[in-house]
């Protein structure tokens, strides 16, 4: 007879996480350990923006990388991993943005997440020919420093840095189109003149 109080509660508890869990906007991968969107664009005003995230460590090679070498720049900043295939199905318009807008102006780069090792990670940027540096992050902590507009297990995710290092933009998700990237760019410039 005890036990049926015990299962009546775990399953108002059950009920309760499944409801919170369909409020999110998020969609499960089930057991792969990350979670996906649905490519959303946001955009922010210069006036809502939070602190210049600040992130060190090492590239793909081991050499060091500092975001803040970037300042001035507009930086995008792009998370992936080899092993998610959803990263596979947008390297070419990251890679086609990054083409199109690196300069004077515009900085990219990466953040490679949960890879069990460098090569790994190598073997896909040389896959996709990708132009610009990552950081090599297999816990993933990095991201952190985005102090909440990034979930940490949102992988791909795409953010827009302002002149200052502030997230301006992001897309939680897969890029809809290279387009969308490069014009959400192009404003974030645009604020400077």
């Amino acid at each position: 007879m005890a036990r049926r109080p015990v299962l009546r509660a775990v399953a108002a508890a059950v009920l309760v996480a499944v409801s919170f869990a369909g409020c999110s906007g998020l969609e499960g991968t089930g057991d792969k350990g990350y979670v996906t969107s649905d490519g959303r664009v946001t955009e922010l005003d210069a006036g809502d923006r939070g602190s210049a995230v600040s992130i060190t460590g090492e590239d793909l090679d081991g050499n060091d990388l500092d975001l803040a070498d970037f300042r001035g720049k507009v930086v995008v900043m792009n998370v992936w991993g080899n092993w998610c295939g959803e990263c596979h199905a947008e390297a070419a318009d990251v890679v086609g943005a990054a083409e199109e807008t690196i300069g004077d102006d515009v900085a990219f780069v990466g953040i490679n997440v949960r890879d069990s090792s460098a090569a790994t990670a190598r073997s896909y940027e040389r896959q996709y020919d990708v132009p610009f540096p990552s950081f090599y992050d297999p816990s993933g902590e990095k991201l952190l420093a985005f102090d909440g507009s990034l979930p940490i297990s949102a992988t791909p995710s795409t953010m827009v840095l302002d002149r200052e290092g502030r997230v301006a933009a992001s897309v939680i998700g897969v890029l809809p189109t290279k387009q969308t990237l490069v014009s959400m760019i192009e404003k974030v410039v645009a604020e400077d003149g």
